[in-house]
């Protein structure tokens, strides 16, 4: 009995050290890879390669935005591009119609689309699993419908942004290094907002619903209330990625930031790299984008669509041999260490 308390004992004591161990691998990695994201600019001179960068952050700030409300709480919405467009549109019309910098205007968008959330959410939350899926999508069809037939906000025709001398008040950039560190500024904010909902009350909140969302409003979790919480955030972050859009590329309409196929590749990135995780958004991007860019940029030359068919095989391939996301192996390979 003593031989058999110490032996687990020591085998917890070893478990301790294993976990410890993998932190602080973590941590050197981490510290690493933020070090070379930071000096890349100055090393990697090609501008499309800055390019895939600025997307593959853009794509990881909108996949961890569909995540927070997708992955942490399991609303798995297909309208979050009403959010991104209306962070688009607030901030561009803002500086057409009365010269407002596009950052003051980014932050008057993520007000409005949290507004919109809570009143798209109150009703909807009402439903449940595929029921509330076909109304988002429903929902930001009705929002794509009503700005391509809006005169003011340029109607099906879009909207060019003035160009404005380069400067960061005015959010305009000739080169791509500015454009680079902001869209790696807002990737930090967003795991950063993440982390906090991930260790605080609200995040056990979010996963009580997720797993079972009667069991959590019989132990007195206001469901409604908490998933509404969930939707104003992600739709907050959603709409800073929009701002950054339309500033990034200076044209706006509804098939470039209210196209259901934003709220698709939000999602996407979100379930490649593994929901419910801080780093699949990022993973799913890491890997999606550049595929994406890299296929379209060797094969869509040809007019045979020969990169959407590579494009879309590769991800049924991840899609059938990791269902989990890629985060799963990384699941799977701690397990093992702690096995043996």
């Amino acid at each position: 009995m003593k031989e058999s308390k110490i032996l687990s004992q020591e085998n917890a004591s070893l478990q301790t050290k294993i976990v410890s161990k993998g932190k602080t691998v973590q941590g050197v990695l981490l510290f690493f890879a933020s070090l070379a994201l930071v000096i890349l600019p100055y090393v990697v001179q090609q501008p499309f390669y800055l390019h895939v960068f600025i997307l593959i952050f853009l794509y990881a700030v909108m996949g961890g935005a569909w995540n927070i409300l997708g992955g942490y709480t399991g609303q798995v919405s297909l309208g979050h591009a009403v959010y991104f467009g209306i962070g688009a549109y607030a901030s561009t019309m803002l500086m057409m119609e009365w010269q407002i910098s596009p950052w003051l205007g980014m932050l008057i968008g993520m007000i409005l689309a949290v507004l919109v959330s809570l009143a798209i959410g109150y009703p909807t939350f009402r439903l449940k699993g595929h029921y509330f899926a076909i109304a988002t999508l429903a929902l930001g069809e009705i929002f794509m419908i009503i700005f391509s037939n809006w005169e003011w906000v340029g109607a099906a025709v879009g909207l060019y942004l003035p160009i404005l001398p380069s400067v960061w008040i005015n959010f305009q950039f000739t080169e791509k290094t500015p454009y680079y560190y902001i869209a790696l500024g807002m990737l930090g904010l967003t795991l950063l907002v993440t982390r906090l909902v991930e260790k605080s009350r609200l995040g056990y909140y979010f996963r009580a619903i997720k797993n079972d969302q009667d069991a959590a409003k019989a132990l007195g979790i206001n469901t409604t209330y908490y998933k509404m919480v969930a939707m104003a955030i992600s739709a907050a972050l959603m709409a800073m990625a929009g701002t950054f859009y339309a500033q990034y590329v200076l044209y706006i309409d509804p098939n470039s930031v209210l196209a259901m196929s934003i709220s698709i590749q939000a999602c996407l990135v979100a379930v490649m790299g593994g929901v419910g995780t801080l780093w699949g958004p990022v993973i799913g991007a890491a890997i999606l984008v550049p595929l994406s860019e890299f296929t379209r940029s060797y094969l869509g030359g040809s007019g045979s669509a020969l990169d959407l068919v590579v494009y879309g095989v590769l991800i049924m391939l991840i899609a059938v041999f990791q269902p989990a996301g890629l985060m799963g192996l990384f699941g799977r390979n701690q397990a093992r260490r702690k096995e043996a």
